[in-house]
Formats: structure tokens, sequence, C-alpha cells
């Protein structure tokens, strides 16, 4: 229970690989999409009954399943209220080699994201705009945190997140195999509705709190703005990142 409960801790995850998977939504695709990863599934008497198929589709896939109590599962989890069950899984692995080798399409790279909300809204917004990979620079809260994984609804498991990156590098990287890096400035000239997005191409967006340093931007194919029609002064990280990508889809996909 200890060793579970620690998870929550990126320490220990850093030193054993393995992270929390809380609730229904998240262990149901983890099961769906990754089910070779799970080291464990906790689930209460009641969450068993309740979501008897997750279970025995858990079971069929060769899952430890564990029966606990509430008190268990809740001295277990890190979150305020319990859903009833949690997993223990391998981190995944992806690297940006492993990306940039299946010649993605729509990417985007994170600098220094430092809310976890913020971060798991993107990888689910990544996810729903059909994007090939969400890139997190080393610099930013870690993506298999409890409060990442559970915002992010389960997308985590549906396309590779690859972290701990150099923004400089892994920029020169993605340009190098003919991807254009779109940096996302607030002052930009080139809005939105106005940039080519039919081709293959990166977001890169920077802190919640100052955006992108200017030698990020700068080293970046083109500089984009969103802009904006009403009195709002800004837009948060996660919404610009989910506007981008969906303007992204909607060109990708034909639907402007």
């Amino acid at each position: 229970m200890r060793a579970v409960a620690a998870l929550a801790r990126r320490s220990v995850r850093a030193g054993s690989g393995r992270f929390l998977v809380e609730g229904p939504q998240g262990v149901r695709e983890l099961v769906r999409y990754a089910a070779p990863s799970v080291v464990d599934l906790y689930v209460t008497a009641a969450a068993a009954q309740r979501y008897a198929a997750l279970v025995e589709s858990a079971s069929a896939a060769g899952v430890f399943v564990h029966s606990v109590s509430d008190e268990v599962l809740a001295a277990m989890a890190d979150a305020e209220t319990p859903q009833g069950m949690l997993a223990v899984a391998q981190q995944p692995e992806p690297t940006l080699a492993d990306v940039l080798a299946a010649s993605p399409r729509l990417l985007v790279l994170l600098q220094e994201v430092r809310d976890p909300g913020n971060l798991g809204t993107v990888i689910r917004a990544a996810d729903a705009s059909g994007a090939d990979a969400v890139l997190v620079t080393d610099s930013s809260v870690d993506v298999f945190s409890p409060k990442v994984v559970r915002s992010t609804a389960g997308s985590l498991f549906h396309l590779p997140v690859v972290t701990g990156l150099d923004a400089e590098a892994t920029l020169a990287e993605v340009a190098s195999h003919g991807i254009r890096t779109l940096a996302t400035e607030g002052e930009a000239a080139l809005t939105l509705p106005h940039v080519d997005l039919a081709g293959r191409h990166c977001w890169v967006l920077g802190t919640e709190a100052q955006g992108l340093p200017d030698h990020l931007a700068a080293a970046c194919a083109e500089r984009v703005s969103i802009p904006i029609y009403g009195k709002a002064e800004s837009l948060n990280l996660a919404m610009a990142a989910t506007i981008c990508l969906y303007a992204s889809a909607a060109a990708q996909h034909g639907t402007q």
C-alpha cells in the first residue's frame, strides 16, 4: 500500500519507472491500449460490480486484479475522491527519433509548461485533433504525475508523449525532418486564420506566464498569433494549444 501511494512523488516514479492511473476512464484506456504495461489493478467491491466489464477485460488481458477496501484504496490514491479503482503501470518511453521516423504530420512542442491541468488538457486536445505526438521539454511538469494523468482522461495512452527534451535541439531536429515549426506569439503579424496548415508542422508553445522565449520563437520558421476579437487580455496555454491544434486538424482533414 505504501509503495503504491509513494508513486505520487516524482522521485519515486523516476526511480521505479512506474506511475498511478486513477479512475475508471483512465484505467479503461490503459487496459485497452497499453495492457502489457499494467503492473497491478486495485478495485473496491463496489467498483468491481459497477465496472464489471472493465475488470473482466483487465483479467482477460493478464492483469493482476486486487480486491481492496475503500479505506485501502483511499490511502493509495492521490485524488481526494477516488473512484474505486487505480492501476500501477510502467511508464512508456517513446523517443523523438521514434516519432520522427513515423513521418508525423502534426506535432506540438511544449516549453516549460508548469501547470498539470494545462499539460493534461493539451495532451487530450492533441489526441482529439489527431496529432501524432506531444513533445515536452525537460523543464516542464512531470507527465506522469497523478494530476496530469487524470486530466488527460486516458489520452495519454493514445499517442506518444515524449518527455525530457531540450527545446533548441528538438526544434532543430524537427526542422531537419522537413517539419515546419510554428511559434505562438501574441503580437505576431501572421494570424491563425491566414497561416498555411496543410503541410507537416509542429506548434511550439511557451510557459503559461511568459509565453515562448524570443530566442526559441526566432528559431521557428514562423511566428503566429491567435486573434482576440473580444475584450479578453489573453488565452491560457491549454486554450491556445487547443485552438491551434483544431485549426491544423481542419486544414489537414479538409474541413476548413
